[in-house]
């Protein structure tokens, strides 16, 4: 049984890569950044890679930030400031701010790191996991590291096992037996197999670790390459793997399964559909994505609200909610809410119905509206009487809707839509 003090992630920290905008997200990125987007009723996408490393046993901790990056920052003073310097504990936000050159903002991910070499010694850790700051997992980071110190790897990174014929989107891992990475290669158009199965490939996951003496030389010798372009995916891996020893950890063998037939949950939620779909996802029965088991928990920021209400109970304005997920503060008054998933201070009224559609934090919900498969963003006001989610061709004069039908609203769509009519 390992103790305590001799744990891995006591000697390690975790640098979070969390400066991109996400721009697939569309217009639920133009005032923050993607690992700040809201997600599954209460929390922010960033708490999940927090989170991680928190319950891994990690506790110094670097932000990267960059982008529109307000909001991420305010969430993480306000969920995040728990940790203890005396207590050796730390999470430090690091924005872009022009410290090596006044022309210089960070460059790619591998020069982010670089930017902040003072920051990371003074944390006198031996290894560093790098992570990004915008995917929805549940992950043990203290077995990956515990495998990288095993095998004597100069890099281990983090991969998924998806089918062969869905890797193209992905960076993609090359492996022999003992799943050392032979070759890395970026959305290649066939990609390898696995020397157990050729019918999967491994794809990053954008996870890294690495003995921090080893990658800090690396970084520096990046830094004065003229040809590189400073990023980890582009440069830093690839490198390792031309010149040293890079091997595969695989995901399976370290997600946090809550019961043994649990899949190995890991969602990219880059896109509006694929981030609708998340949503609505934890509104199943069984959800594959298990954010009630106390053992592995999500922190986050919790706003002081009262309980969420549900009020009047006549025929056509009762307010009800079936498979569906209701944050605190929620006032459901006389709405019909099925297969949804509500933020904190959602406010609805009477006459109206929201069918498989996920609403921001609040979000005002006027009389008689009805909307389906709808994204509406925070602090909407939807007018009285707005139907979306039926005709198509009319939702997408104003909002923006998705090859799959979903359709993203926000405030100044509605604004647009105001004053043209």
């Amino acid at each position: 049984m390992v103790q305590p003090n001799d744990r891995l992630s006591r000697k390690s920290m975790a640098f979070v890569l969390a400066g991109g905008r996400g721009s697939r997200l569309k217009e639920l990125t133009d005032r923050r950044a993607k690992p700040a987007v809201y997600f599954g009723g209460k929390t922010r996408i960033i708490d999940f890679a927090l989170s991680n490393a928190l319950n891994s046993g990690i506790k110094k901790m670097a932000i990267a930030t960059q982008y529109k990056a307000h909001s991420l920052i305010r969430h993480c003073q306000r969920g995040w400031s728990f940790f203890r310097a005396e207590r050796n504990e730390y999470l430090d936000i690091l924005p872009a701010s022009q410290r090596v050159s006044e022309d210089m903002w960070y460059r790619g991910t591998a020069d982010a790191v670089t930017q902040n070499i003072d920051i990371v010694d003074s944390y006198d850790v031996d290894y560093v996991l790098i992570l990004a700051g915008d995917h929805i997992y549940k992950m043990d980071y203290e077995v990956m590291i515990q495998q990288h110190v095993d095998s004597g790897a100069d890099v281990t990174v983090g991969c998924l096992t998806v089918p062969r014929q869905e890797a193209s989107a992905f960076g993609v891992m090359a492996i022999d037996a003992q799943d050392r990475i032979t070759s890395f290669l970026e959305k290649p158009s066939d990609p390898p197999g696995t020397p157990d199965d050729p019918d999967v490939t491994l794809a990053s996951m954008g996870i890294y670790v690495f003995k921090w003496s080893f990658l800090r030389e690396l970084l520096i010798a990046d830094a004065d390459n003229p040809d590189s372009k400073h990023d980890f995916g582009g440069d830093i891996i690839p490198d390792i793997v031309k010149n040293g020893k890079a091997m595969a950890h695989r995901f399976e063998n370290s997600c946090v399964r809550h019961s043994g037939e649990a899949p190995a949950y890991w969602r990219d939620v880059g896109t509006v559909d694929a981030y609708w779909k998340a949503n609505i996802d934890l509104t199943n029965f069984n959800p594959d994505l298990d954010l009630w088991h106390k053992d592995w928990p999500i922190w986050t920021y919790s706003e002081s609200v009262p309980p969420a209400k549900f009020i009047h109970d006549e025929d056509k304005r009762r307010g009800t909610a079936v498979s569906s997920l209701v944050a605190g503060g929620c006032i459901i008054s006389g709405t019909e809410v099925r297969n949804s998933l509500l933020f904190t201070l959602v406010h609805t009224n009477s006459y109206s119905v929201l069918d498989h559609s996920v609403v921001l934090p609040q979000a005002y919900i006027s009389r008689h509206a009805r909307l389906t498969k709808c994204v509406v963003d925070h602090g909407v006001c939807i007018p009285e009487g707005l139907i979306v989610g039926e005709d198509p061709e009319e939702d997408a004069k104003w909002f923006r809707v998705s090859d799959t039908g979903v359709t993203l609203i926000t405030q100044d769509m509605l604004d647009r839509r105001s004053a043209a009519q």
